[in-house]
């Protein structure tokens, strides 16, 4: 049987995939990315055990994509985002985040308690 750390763990990664993968593509322009950042939060804080989720838009990326295309949207890619979650389960917490690192959207944890 896993320990209390180890399907904590597990449930951030389940949160996470959920996440990247129901909003990978999502349109996304300067007016949307607070509403879409909202939306990606609230989605995931229903799953089991998710106390918090953070979602903060990286805008300055955005930015700089939206003045390379045609468009003034372009698809949503983990480029565009930091997040933090945070899992409860029974006694154990984890906070686990997505941060670009040379050049790809990581996910990782940060702490284990």
């Amino acid at each position: 049987m896993p320990t209390d750390a180890e399907q904590a763990c597990f449930e951030a990664g389940i949160k996470f995939g959920s996440l990247y993968h129901q909003f990978a593509g999502t349109p996304i322009s300067l007016d949307s990315a607070d509403s879409l950042a909202t939306a990606m939060e609230e989605a995931i804080e229903n799953q089991p055990y998710c106390e918090a989720v953070t979602v903060e838009i990286r805008r300055e990326e955005l930015e700089a994509a939206l003045s390379e295309g045609p468009a003034d949207y372009t698809e949503f890619t983990g480029r565009f985002a930091e997040v933090e979650i945070v899992v409860d389960y029974e006694d154990s917490e984890v906070v686990a985040r997505m941060e670009m690192d040379d050049g790809y959207p990581l996910m990782a944890l940060d702490r284990v308690e």
